[in-house]
């Protein structure tokens, strides 16, 4: 370890405040990316203008200015700022700050309370934002990177907007990155390759797009220029924004899927690629693809399900990585199959109707007489066995009678399940035709 730093060259002690903070916009006119809330016809701007300002939600990814937008919007009103965070606070911490508000309001200035991480919160300790919110105590505005519909409570919803935050595009880290360049008074050592691989490791988060601008900085000899390759060894990898119990999971699942129910094969690769570089257990890929074969190909293309089985199954046998070439194949064939979810809204309609009719008793003369009493019943009097009629088919009415015949199962005119609307409407034509024979 002696040998790392020379004698003549000291290790450096830490140059301050790091750049994202000191590159934090002074007015909100000059936060970046979040055009629709801070511009000038901006969502906030408005709020401002009207001098009327309301409890909020800001939601949205990492490193897209919630907390600066939250700190200028309490400049910019003239309230007292005060900053928790969910991750750190308990109920003693909320009773200190809600107290404090009080007592600032008491003497005529109101609080603007910002809560980050505020879905971190459990219900109750939500529940205890409600009366300082109706009585004006505080104005809440709490940041999440998760959904509010499902991490937060309805009464806080029902008393605050949703600001929603949109991840930064490349233009507006462009626009970072030549802040960080003024600011620093030298240009980032990068070629026109490497400086597009960095905006892509950005991953749309401004902070994080100042910190890898500090690494090359902190790195780069004097006169030294990195290529893309040299700046990927110096920066590493910067994982994919995704969290596999939280929105990035679903929003790349729901992609997944709707890319295979939409008969595109190269998105539906795509985002299983993204779901397996991001560490996704490849299990739940594996059901996922067996769902999407019974739920919206079916019985269009039987094989369907088979593929995404055997894709499973070939995983199990082969592992990583070799075995997700498997589920890439399935992925395909899913994307590519004719498509149906005749099954499935059949099978929905079906259940609908089970709950609504009850118990009811089947026809008798489907039922079995394994005693005389059942016989005596009349259980099994004439039923007629399909195989000894003619084209195997009887034709008899297997519904309760007090439902009639029911129609749950309506196969489209496409893939496999255009032979199974053949036979279909045959059989119906034999019942039609026995119906009337039998009157």
């Amino acid at each position: 370890m002696a040998d790392l730093f020379s004698k003549d060259e000291p290790l450096k002690p830490p140059s301050g405040r790091p750049l994202a903070d000191r590159l934090r916009p002074a007015t909100l006119g000059d936060v970046v990316g979040q055009e629709h809330l801070t511009g000038e016809d901006g969502v906030l701007t408005r709020m401002i203008r009207s001098g009327s300002l309301g409890s909020m939600i800001f939601w949205g990814p990492p490193g897209t200015g919630k907390t600066t937008v939250a700190r200028l919007l309490a400049g910019e009103t003239g309230l007292a700022f005060e900053q928790i965070s969910a991750i750190f606070s308990g109920v003693a911490d909320l009773k200190k700050v809600f107290e404090t508000a009080r007592l600032r309001r008491t003497n005529g200035r109101q609080t603007l309370l910002f809560v980050d991480e505020i879905h971190r919160f459990n219900r109750a300790q939500q529940d205890s934002f409600l009366p300082v919110m109706e009585d004006g105590t505080v104005v809440l505005v709490g940041a999440t990177t998760e959904n509010p519909s499902f991490e937060l409570n309805a009464a806080l919803l029902s008393r605050a907007r949703v600001l929603t935050f949109h991840t930064l595009g490349e233009e507006s880290i462009v626009k970072l990155l030549a802040r960080a360049e003024a600011t620093e008074g030298k240009s980032l050592p990068l070629d026109g390759e490497a400086r597009a691989v960095l905006l892509r490791l950005a991953d749309g988060d401004g902070r994080a797009a100042l910190t890898l601008a500090e690494e090359v900085w902190r790195a780069a000899k004097p006169g030294e220029v990195f290529d893309a390759n040299v700046l990927q060894r110096i920066v590493q990898r910067r994982a994919p924004v995704y969290d596999k119990s939280q929105d990035g999971h679903y929003n790349l699942i729901s992609a997944l899927h709707k890319s295979v129910r939409g008969s595109d094969p190269d998105a539906a690769l795509y985002y299983l690629a993204r779901m397996f570089d991001a560490g996704e257990d490849p299990l739940y890929l594996g059901r996922r693809l067996v769902r999407m074969a019974v739920e919206d190909i079916g019985l269009a293309d039987p094989q369907a399900l088979v593929v995404a089985n055997a894709a499973k199954d070939a995983y199990d046998y082969l592992g990583s990585p070799e075995g997700e070439l498997a589920f890439a194949q399935a992925c395909v064939y899913l994307a590519t199959a004719p498509k149906s979810n005749a099954v499935y809204t059949a099978f929905k309609a079906a259940t609908q109707a089970a709950k609504e009719n009850g118990s009811l008793l089947p026809p008798k003369h489907i039922l079995n007489a394994p005693t005389k009493l059942m016989k005596d019943e009349a259980y099994g009097k004439g039923y007629q066995y399909d195989h000894d009629q003619p084209e195997a088919f009887s034709g008899q009415d297997y519904f309760p009678e007090k439902m009639g015949r029911q129609t749950f199962y309506d196969p489209p005119d496409r893939g496999f399940e255009r032979e199974v609307r053949k036979r279909l409407d045959y059989w119906a034509k034999l019942r039609r035709e026995r119906a009337g024979d039998d009157d």
